[in-house]
């Protein structure tokens, strides 16, 4: 039987039982040993004891007291920014791998199919938001044929499946959503916007994505460039895809873009509608914003996973 390492989740909420059920079903390399939360009445604490895994309410003190500690290398953290701090000085004591799926980025940042396997010596990385795993890759596939001025993303979830850790860390989203978009969608200005949409019946996530590039850049790269990118995240998120066509318009010196912080510009709009239809593996397919981050936090964890097998049998 193929060797697995050994894994816990920091957060028994929605993000963190999507995830544990994504790694019982879909992992190649990862099995799960424990799941961790603050409210002992939690779905996903019952959910993971039932399942057979070790559980604890005591938060990371409780983590480092359970059987199985021993032997986890990864540890995932679906809290919140304020207290991933904490979790991570902790984990680092033990020279745990940590992903991070709060807004916290106190390790690079890192969407899978852009820049995962430039920071695979990193002992924490950080999974940006759910925006910016829908958007950035879109953002850097067109800055990989076009100098990008500027880009511009707007997410739109549903309000039911933005939970309390959402709600709590919208500036956090705006600003590291913000910044992921420069260092490493590789425009040269950034901008995040998220939209809680309280329809009913609930609408799947929707991002548009708005890239300012050079004017003279050729259409038909940054096309298949988007194209490319949109199937490469869908090998990891089912539910992703391209909207409609990608959409162009000119802007010539005589009638130039005012663009924030950059001033009157000439250049090349670009416009980019994406959805993102969750698995439904826990939670309903309209919350594609929690699944898209779950699907990403396992392909990375996956990655590190392959990498420590393959150094242990060296």
């Amino acid at each position: 039987m193929m060797e697995k390492i050994k894994t816990a989740i920091i957060g028994s909420g929605n993000i963190g039982t999507d995830l544990m059920i994504k790694i019982m079903r879909n992992s190649k390399h990862l099995e799960m040993g424990a799941m961790v939360g603050v409210d002992p009445n939690s779905d996903g604490l019952a959910r993971a004891a039932r399942f057979g895994f070790e559980t604890t309410a005591e938060s990371i003190e409780g983590l480092v007291k359970l059987p199985s500690f021993k032997d986890i290398k990864i540890v995932f953290d679906a809290t919140s920014a304020g207290a991933h701090a904490h979790h991570n000085q902790v984990l680092q004591q033990y020279g745990i791998q940590v992903i991070d799926l709060t807004p916290a980025a106190i390790g690079p940042y890192v969407i899978p199919v852009v820049n995962l396997d430039q920071h695979l010596d990193a002992t924490n990385i950080n999974m940006v938001t759910c925006g910016g795993q829908a958007t950035i890759p879109m953002v850097h596939a067109v800055s990989k044929v076009a100098h990008v001025y500027y880009a511009e993303i707007i997410a739109s979830i549903a309000s039911k499946s933005a939970g309390p850790g959402t709600r709590a860390n919208i500036d956090e989203f705006t600003e590291t959503t913000s910044r992921a978009i420069v260092e490493v969608g590789g425009a040269q200005k950034g901008k995040a916007i998220i939209v809680l949409n309280p329809a009913e019946p609930p609408l799947i996530m929707r991002d548009t994505v708005y890239c300012f590039a050079e004017l003279d850049a050729d259409q038909e790269k940054i096309r298949e460039s988007i194209k490319e990118m949109a199937d490469a995240v869908n090998a990891y998120v089912p539910g992703y895809r391209l909207k409609q066509e990608v959409q162009f318009e000119r802007f010539d010196a005589d009638r130039p873009l005012n663009i924030p912080g950059l001033g009157q510009l000439a250049g090349l709009k670009v416009s980019i509608f994406l959805e993102v239809e969750g698995a439904a593996h826990y939670l309903p397919a309209y919350a594609g914003n929690l699944d898209i981050m779950t699907s990403a936090a396992l392909a990375a964890a996956e990655r590190f996973a392959e990498a420590h097998l393959i150094r242990k049998t060296a």
